[in-house]
């Protein structure tokens, strides 16, 4: 099966309203899809594959949903990040009270910030965060709101991770077989519509270098990437803030070796 050009459709879940129950079974549907993808564990090993200095203390996620990803991937982290201040940012605020206590028993204090990315990324920079998570969500964006959402994460952030569906054909098969996990119609179309709309060989490195000056983001420092695969079904995307002669370009990278 050929891998085509990315197209992004627009999926039926982001055009439900938070109470519908087709939306609140399609959100019980991606925390199993996320299970099947390994994205916790992926995360956290892309988090420990950053090396920074200092471990982050103010992180934010975009596109957070329910945040249940999140804590999953605190919990893993353990005592490694025993105090952090979590930003939960979407565009419906999905984040309960008892997933904010699950949060705190971490050591996590998480607040949940309603509002739209593309004027996050456009608004005036503030205090940078440590770490910006990213996990399916870059994929519902075109090419022009891409590169406004990568440029809002390089003035805003010292650090990305990012995992996103692999516009792969194997990709394309397993998202059309989602059924078999028990997922409901919405998650059948859209998983289909989301590795359609995924990334591969470079491209977000491309849009980041596009959005971001070849990844200056600001005077005197300048941005490390990879690009890479995480075998069966997730693309990464990983960048860290480092001081550096300008001169210097960022780093990237496309392998199919998992992160280790």
């Amino acid at each position: 099966m050929p891998v085509l050009p990315r197209l992004v459709v627009p999926e039926v879940l982001d055009e439900l309203a938070a109470d519908d129950p087709r939306a609140q079974r399609s959100r019980r549907d991606l925390r199993i899809v996320h299970t099947v993808m390994r994205s916790p564990s992926i995360l956290r090993r892309l988090i420990a594959r950053l090396s920074l200095e200092a471990s982050p203390c103010r992180i934010i996620e975009l596109g957070a949903g329910d945040g249940s990803l999140m804590l999953r991937v605190a919990a893993s982290l353990g005592a490694r990040l025993p105090r952090v201040e979590l930003t939960l940012l979407d565009r419906v605020d999905l984040l309960t009270d008892a997933t904010r206590a699950a949060y705190r028993r971490l050591g996590w204090e998480a607040t949940g910030v309603r509002a739209d990315v593309l004027d996050w990324a456009g608004a005036a920079a503030s205090d940078p965060y440590d770490l910006c998570i990213v996990a399916l969500f870059l994929h519902h964006f075109r090419a022009a709101q891409l590169e406004a959402i990568l440029q809002g994460i390089a003035c805003r952030a010292n650090a990305l991770v990012c995992i996103e569906p692999r516009r792969s054909a194997l990709a394309r098969v397993a998202a059309g077989c989602v059924g078999v996990i028990g997922a409901g119609a919405v998650t059948r179309g859209d998983a289909v519509k989301s590795v359609v709309a995924g990334f591969r060989d470079g491209e977000l490195t491309q849009a980041w270098n596009g959005s971001a000056g070849n990844g200056t983001a600001r005077i005197g420092t300048e941005w490390i990437l990879e690009e890479f695969a995480a075998l069966p079904f997730t693309h990464c995307f990983t960048g860290r803030r480092v001081a550096q002669p300008r001169a210097t370009q960022p780093r990237a990278t496309e392998s199919h070796v998992p992160p280790r």
